[in-house]
């Protein structure tokens, strides 16, 4: 299914070439601000992963990797989908000390998204991930993360700004965060679908942290899937932005505290995902070798067509676009990359 709208009217703020510009721009300051304000170091990442090890994301347990065999060594590889898993293996081979983390481009190929104005087959990340301590496996820990990539945010896009006059007309981001679970969310507006929720109460609270994602709530649905094997249910969540040129809610970052063995045991049971315990990453997990972490994803052209205003993701990034979208886009007057 493919659903590409662009606002009636719209039309980019920076020329061609400056996006481009502006693009590079937020993307280093971005990740210089985030680096200094969870102790973050750079790191190398992989595209390709060996299906056996079971270190690729399966997102929410539906998505098919892309999968070949490699001819020279009799396995078979898949394109990564997420780094939620391979992050916290490596930062036990680093060797990283508690309170010190890890970032890293992630590129991804997710065959099976629905492309729409905010999504693509190709998907580009911050993807990082740090130790905490045992102790710090809590909703506290989470949210002073949270106020800390939204304080990255802010002040990338002040610097924009600063670079690039014309993104004044468009003010995109405030750095008052409201914190709510999805149970409460539920709970306001009970007759709604999960994606309504999140657009009526973002549009009044405009910096939100959507908590506790991929459990059943009271109603027997969950607000949205999450795999068993990297998020605590009870300790992760999405940040969502009001995009004002869209006019809708906007998710630019999921993130939370990982699973350890306890609530790995108990969330691969609850999603019928027990044959899981016999690859490689999990049984490292369930044996208490690998170290507590949080981590999250921040989608870099998600923030990119945020502080620019962007009306569609393909304005920031080139991937591969149906008919419909293209003609959609040309005849608003809409360049995709």
């Amino acid at each position: 299914m493919n659903s590409c709208v662009i606002p009636q009217g719209y039309h980019p703020v920076l020329s061609l070439y400056e996006t481009q510009r502006a693009i590079a721009m937020t993307k280093r300051v971005f990740e210089d601000t985030l680096c200094g304000a969870l102790q973050l170091r750079r790191v190398s990442a992989p595209l390709l992963l060996e299906a056996s090890t079971g270190l690729n994301d399966d997102l929410n347990g539906v998505e098919r990797p892309v999968d070949f065999d490699i001819k020279a060594t009799g396995t078979h590889a898949q394109v990564v989908q997420s780094l939620a898993k391979w992050k916290r293996m490596a930062l036990h081979r680093y060797g990283f000390p508690v309170g010190m983390g890890l970032v890293t481009d992630m590129n991804a190929i997710r065959r099976d998204e629905e492309l729409d104005n905010l999504h693509s087959i190709y998907v580009d990340q911050w993807d990082w991930e740090k130790i905490i301590a045992p102790r710090e496996r809590n909703l506290d820990t989470l949210r002073a993360a949270v106020q800390a990539i939204v304080e990255a945010i802010c002040s990338t896009e002040k610097t924009m700004r600063a670079m690039f006059p014309t993104l004044s007309l468009h003010p995109a981001t405030s750095p008052d965060i409201t914190f709510i679970t999805t149970q409460e969310l539920e709970d306001l507006y009970p007759q709604l679908t999960p994606k309504e929720r999140e657009d009526a109460f973002v549009k009044e609270h405009p910096t939100t942290f959507l908590m506790q994602i991929g459990a059943p709530l009271r109603s027997g649905k969950p607000h949205d899937g999450r795999a068993p094997d990297y998020d605590d249910w009870d300790m992760n969540g999405d940040l969502l932005f009001w995009n004002h040129t869209l006019q809708r809610s906007y998710e630019v970052s999921s993130m939370g505290i990982r699973v350890n063995a306890e609530s790995l045991d108990r969330q691969l049971t609850a999603a019928g995902c027990n044959e899981r315990r016999e690859l490689m990453f999990h049984k490292a997990l369930l044996s208490g070798v690998l170290p507590d972490t949080m981590g999250g994803g921040i989608g870099q052209s998600r923030l990119c067509m945020l502080l620019l205003g962007s009306a569609h993701i393909g304005e920031v990034q080139s991937s591969v676009w149906d008919e419909e979208t293209r003609t959609v886009c040309a005849q608003a007057g809409v360049t995709l990359l």
